[in-house]
């Protein structure tokens, strides 16, 4: 279908870029509908939900904010100086 089309031509660029494709939730949603959004859409019973693999670990779920929710923050050196820039 075209989410599977869409899930393969983007995971091929985002691999080309630097990134690992199985660390990436591809979810289906419609904004304008706010299917698959929030909470599971009935709409798309095709879709079984999207899972992750990364070094800290698995995640999974089926809608959007549950992929955002699983976003890692990255680690910051709290044992450097603090630098900011000044303008």
């Amino acid at each position: 279908a075209r989410f599977e089309e869409i899930k393969k031509e983007v995971s091929s660029y985002i691999k080309k870029i630097g990134y690992n494709p199985a660390a990436v939730a591809f979810v289906p949603i419609s904004g304008w509908n706010g299917d698959n959004m929030l909470e599971v859409s009935d709409k798309m019973t095709w879709f079984k939900g999207w899972n992750v693999e990364r070094k800290e670990g698995k995640a999974d779920g089926k809608c959007l904010i549950e992929a955002l929710d699983a976003i890692l923050p990255p680690s910051r050196p709290t044992d450097k100086a603090l630098r900011l820039p000044l303008q």
